[in-house]
């Protein structure tokens, strides 16, 4: 028989956010345990970037970079924009973010996810109390409140005071802990694609809404960039039957004029649209962070950005309750983390939905009023500052929002 390992954390799920968490909490000297069913290919400076990208908010670079995993996403590619325009119908009725309005060098980064977990991965290596576990995946959980039992398909068991579930939509470990998950299927895909564009690399994301759907264009380092195309599921199932010349006339027709010129198409893919959200984010020896918690509408990007800021919290809980020589497995620390994190995420949620419904309609009375509110918000100076703050994850005090975005936005804690 196996002999079963102990260990202080176990964390299933090894992507972007489980593997920064590990990289984070890794110089504490906890022994950790990371598993991960599938490792991410080498880079190659020469290949052609990613279909699966995301927009990471400066808020999720400082984390990156207090995980000591930034430098080598740096040495890799990424492609910064300074500026977000947003608009309808017509390009002058619009809003242009831009990152000098709040002293900041850039909005974010665009990323191929694999480059994210690349780095926190050799972000790892350097830490012998940490056991990464790729490829492997679950055999069985037993979820215990004072320490669960796992077993990998590899044959190798393990004993955890602490379950993290990084796992994504469809958490093993959500499942083992018992905790219930409200969920739903928007009306709406999404269909992804790495196309190439004429003029190089740029320093703005363009997002337009259409009665069926949002479109955007968003800069890769080089002559690429990533298009997302939100329709209907069967609209998005006929475009990926057509070949590349015709899905690129139907990019080219459907898609603003003002963009730049669309040249040729590297990947294509589609995805489906869900809002979930767990009933709990923890029990007693057991915590969910990420997708495992919690999906949104992909509209503005912020759904990992989201996994960031809970990858952030919890560390610092655990950093602490270690430091303090406390049980890491905890309710009484780990409902801290729950507390900090649900209603803001939750609240999130509610933004993107009504950004979504609000936007994806014809009707008269809704279209007038959106783009008014568009022409008006690109002119609210101070206000506009404080969203944009907020929205980068750089803080903001919520007296000075009107009343109406006071309510929305939750306060934080410490």
């Amino acid at each position: 028989m196996n002999k079963t390992t102990a260990v202080d954390i176990f964390i299933v799920g090894g992507g972007m956010i489980g593997s920064s968490l590990a990289a984070q909490i890794a110089p504490s000297g906890m022994h950790i345990a990371l598993l991960e069913n599938r490792a991410p290919a080498p880079y190659d400076p020469a290949s052609t970037p990613d279909l699966r990208v995301s927009a990471l908010s400066p808020a999720s670079i400082s984390f990156l970079e207090a995980a000591k995993a930034w430098p080598a996403i740096a040495a890799m590619r990424s492609a910064p924009f300074r500026r977000m325009q947003v608009w309808e119908n017509q390009r002058d009725q619009s809003t242009l973010f831009d990152a000098a309005e709040v002293d900041v060098p850039c909005l974010g980064h665009i990323i191929e996810n694999r480059l994210v977990q690349l780095a926190c991965l050799e972000a790892l290596q350097n830490h012998e109390n940490v056991t990464v576990l790729c490829p492997d995946e679950i055999s069985r959980i037993n979820y215990h409140p004072e320490g669960s039992h796992i077993s990998l398909a590899s044959g190798q068991s393990f004993e955890a005071k602490l379950l993290i579930g990084a796992d994504g939509a469809n958490s093993q470990v959500r499942k083992a802990a018992g905790i219930a998950l409200d969920s739903r299927q928007y009306p709406m895909h999404a269909l992804v694609a790495t196309v190439n564009i004429e003029g190089g690399e740029r320093d703005i994301t363009w997002q337009r809404f259409t009665p069926d759907g949002p479109q955007s264009l968003l800069p890769l380092p080089g002559d690429y960039a990533s298009l997302v195309w939100y329709h209907r599921p069967s609209e998005v199932r006929r475009l990926l039957t057509l070949d590349d010349t015709a899905l690129l006339d139907a990019f080219r027709q459907h898609f603003p004029k003002a963009l730049p010129e669309i040249t040729g198409l590297v990947h294509r893919g589609s995805f489906a649209l869900t809002r979930s959200h767990a009933t709990h984010y923890v029990r007693q020896g057991v915590a969910l962070i990420g997708d495992a918690a919690h999906t949104i509408h992909p509209l503005a990007g912020q759904g990992v950005n989201l996994g960031f800021q809970d990858a952030a919290v919890l560390s610092n809980l655990l950093l602490k309750a270690w430091h303090d020589h406390k049980q890491i497995g905890a309710l009484s620390h780990l409902s801290q983390y729950e507390q900090q994190r649900k209603l803001g995420n939750h609240l999130m949620q509610r933004a993107m939905d009504a950004f979504s419904y609000g936007f994806s309609n014809d009707i008269a009375p809704l279209r007038f009023a959106r783009n008014l509110g568009l022409r008006l918000a690109n002119h609210q100076g101070p206000l506009k500052r404080e969203v944009i703050r907020y929205a980068l994850g750089l803080g903001t005090s919520r007296q000075h929002l009107p009343a109406p975005l006071r309510k929305l936005i939750p306060q934080r804690t410490a």
